[in-house]
This record gives structure tokens, C-alpha cells and sequence, in this order.
């Protein structure tokens, strides 16, 4: 991912909160193929870390994939900009966004490391449901889990990217978050969101 120095993300936790809070990602390996996938995040102190997923066994990617270096995507906040938000002239149309992409070799879990990571997942969305066996009766989860084949990806390099504007004058700046907060698209008032939690691109 190209990423200008002053646009890169090097902070462990900003990640590991990039990545939890937008945990569904696209999982590309070395012949193109991609899968979208969620995911759970296992940091470590090296500033890397685990991620793990299923796939349906169905889906013939996890065989291409098992072994082999892969790219997961995770996507984070993103919007159009309209260049009529900026005090500086002239202008042009742009995306502001942050990503995460993540680079590891994948391999297979057996059926008790892959139920503990579904439970994860399930404890990272919706943890009440562990509670409801009338929803998820402990047979219907092994049913279920024999159509899925759970995956790990042991990470050996992530890139981490933030264009939130943070590069323009504060005038500017001021005007593209101003422009986001009118905004009736919730993509604009994600992004909104994410720069106010930031502190970033906000002309402050």
C-alpha cells in the first residue's frame, strides 16, 4: 500500500482498534483469489499478532491458501471529499479513508482451536448468545461447524494508513469536517466520527 510518511499509522493499539472495530476484511492470496471474511485479532507484544477466521468448506480458497504468505484488508472509515469544503483554490474531488493491511502464512486449525475461535467471534459481536442453547443448541454448532474449516494467519507485516486530511491547512481541514457533520450519508458521519476520536483532520 503506498503510504506518504506523514499519513502512516505505527501505534500497536490504533491499529488493534482499526482492526477490532472493523473486523470484516477481504483475504487475498498469491493467485488473486479473495474471500471476505470476518475476523478476530490476537495481538502481541512484537506489535503483530494472530488473526483467525473460517472459511466454508465449500468455498476451495482455504486449500489454494493454507500455507502460503496472504494479504487480509480491513477497511476502516472512508468518505468522498468535495473540494467546495475547502477554503484553499483551486481544488479537487478526493476519498479520505483509513485501512489496515495485514501480511502473514496461513494455516489450518483443528476442530477444538477452530471452535474456540468461532466462540470468539461470537464473544466479539453478539457474547449473549454463549447464554441462549436454545438458539444455538451445542449439537446445531457442531453440525455447522463440520461445513467450515477455521484458519489462522501468523502476521510478519502490517501497514497501516490514515488520510484524514491532516496534511491540509487548518482552515481547511475545519471545512471538510464541517462538510462531513452536514452530511446525510453515514458513510461522511463515520468518518466524521473517527477524525473527531482521532484528533485528526479536524482543523483543531
Amino acid at each position: 500500500m503506498y503510504i506518504p510518511k506523514n499519513l502512516e499509522v505505527n501505534d500497536p493499539l490504533i491499529i488493534s482498534e482499526l482492526i477490532a472495530e472493523n473486523g470484516f476484511g477481504a483475504l487475498i492470496s498469491a493467485d488473486l483469489t479473495a474471500t471476505h471474511l470476518p475476523f478476530s485479532y490476537e495481538p502481541n507484544d512484537a506489535g503483530l499478532g494472530l488473526l483467525f477466521g473460517h472459511f466454508a468448506k465449500s468455498n476451495l480458497h482455504w486449500q489454494t491458501a493454507e500455507k502460503q504468505r496472504v494479504l487480509v484488508i480491513f477497511q476502516g472509515p472512508h468518505a468522498y471529499i468535495s473540494p467546495s469544503w475547502y477554503v484553499t483554490k483551486p481544488a479537487v474531488p478526493t476519498w479520505n479513508y483509513s485501512a489496515v493491511h495485514c501480511y502473514g502464512y496461513l494455516t489450518i486449525l483443528d476442530d477444538n482451536e477452530n471452535q474456540q475461535a468461532m466462540a470468539d467471534l461470537i464473544v466479539k459481536y453478539e457474547p449473549e448468545l454463549l447464554d441462549h442453547s436454545d438458539i444455538m443448541p451445542a449439537d446445531y454448532q457442531l453440525k455447522l461447524r463440520n461445513g467450515v474449516v477455521g484458519v489462522k494467519i501468523v502476521m510478519d507485516e502490517i501497514q497501516a494508513k490514515e488520510k484524514l486530511g491532516q496534511h491540509r491547512k487548518p482552515e481547511d481541514q475545519k471545512g471538510v469536517f464541517a462538510g462531513l457533520q452536514k452530511s446525510k450519508d453515514l458513510n461522511a458521519l463515520s468518518l466524521c466520527a473517527y477524525m473527531e476520536k482521532r484528533n485528526l483532520g479536524t482543523g483543531s
